[in-house]
């Protein structure tokens, strides 16, 4: 994994009804090569107990009776499971959903198409659905784009109808544990993580973004010989762009915007949030932005990383 955050909240933040005594269960999917094995892992360090590709039929039985699963419970169902099918899993979803027990969730793990095929790639492992039967019974390889378009849309219903989307295109390692952490964390309603990104245009919006600043009207130091080469990052890059003269009041603006929203994201139990900031490279204007953001978010005592996508 490589970069910075996509996290999509679809319909409750799942893990959050602590308090009623509810028992936490989380079913996670999505798309192979996303990451599953690592989310159950992570959560593994967060406490819960983890299980990977259980047969459907098996998870009312794993999950037990009222009182019998008192601690945290991560499942992993992909297409990799033994009796794995759309409906069923639906219909395995909805009794646990009406079992006032129960603190589910359903977390869905995606990435770009590119990415997964340069995963399988470089690991050199076989999509699950590479294959496809003739009629004569032989089963001729299929490219690993085609089985990764094929899984797409047989568990585009899922992704539709999860509690949490996860792009993992861009994230580190690290970065992954951190949003499982701010959203599956044992102090996940106390803590509120913030995700700094700077990005280019030219390469797209980053999906996992809850707040876009585009900053590309402020005066470009990429046309400036000595500064091309150099970051936001660089001071001489930062005195330029203050030098602009819309930067200040832009700046205190965004300050002004941001700050007020932070107590309203944490009442609605939003536990994560990615400010992105753009411009034209994603070198210079939007690096020195973000790092100012992050300055500011450091000294209010938010938890707070940056990522600097196009860097």
């Amino acid at each position: 994994m490589t970069d910075s955050t996509t996290v999509s909240n679809k319909r409750k933040p799942p893990g959050n009804n602590q308090g009623d005594g509810a028992a936490q269960l989380l079913l996670i999917t999505g798309m192979s090569g996303a990451g599953k094995s690592t989310t159950l892992k992570a959560l593994e360090d967060l406490g819960y107990e983890a299980v990977d590709n259980l047969p459907l039929s098996l998870v009312g039985s794993l999950v037990g009776k009222p009182g019998q699963h008192a601690e945290p419970l991560a499942i992993g169902v992909d297409i990799r499971t033994r009796d794995f099918g759309i409906d069923l899993f639906f219909q395995e979803l909805e009794l646990l959903l009406a079992r006032p027990d129960l603190d589910v969730g359903l977390v869905f793990l995606d990435s770009d198409d590119e990415v997964l095929r340069q995963r399988y790639t470089e690991t050199r492992r076989r999509h699950p659905m590479s294959e496809r039967h003739r009629t004569d019974g032989s089963t001729p390889e299929r490219r690993v784009s085609d089985g990764i378009t094929c899984e797409r849309n047989l568990v585009a219903p899922l992704r539709d109808h999860a509690d949490l989307v996860i792009d993992t295109s861009h994230l580190t390692i690290n970065e992954f544990r951190r949003v499982l952490t701010g959203h599956f964390g044992n102090d996940a309603e106390s803590l509120f993580f913030v995700s700094v990104v700077s990005f280019s245009f030219r390469r797209g919006i980053p999906r996992e973004a809850d707040l876009v600043f585009d900053v590309r009207f402020l005066t470009n130091p990429h046309y400036e010989n000595d500064l091309q080469p150099l970051t936001g990052r660089d001071e001489g890059v930062g005195k330029f762009i203050e030098a602009d003269p819309d930067f200040s009041t832009f700046y205190g603006s965004l300050i002004q915007l941001i700050e007020p929203l932070f107590p309203r994201f944490r009442a609605e139990g939003k536990s994560y949030l990615t400010i992105a900031i753009g411009c034209t490279g994603g070198q210079h204007r939007s690096v020195y932005v973000a790092e100012r953001l992050h300055a500011w978010l450091v000294s209010r005592g938010e938890s707070v990383t940056i990522t600097h996508r196009e860097i």
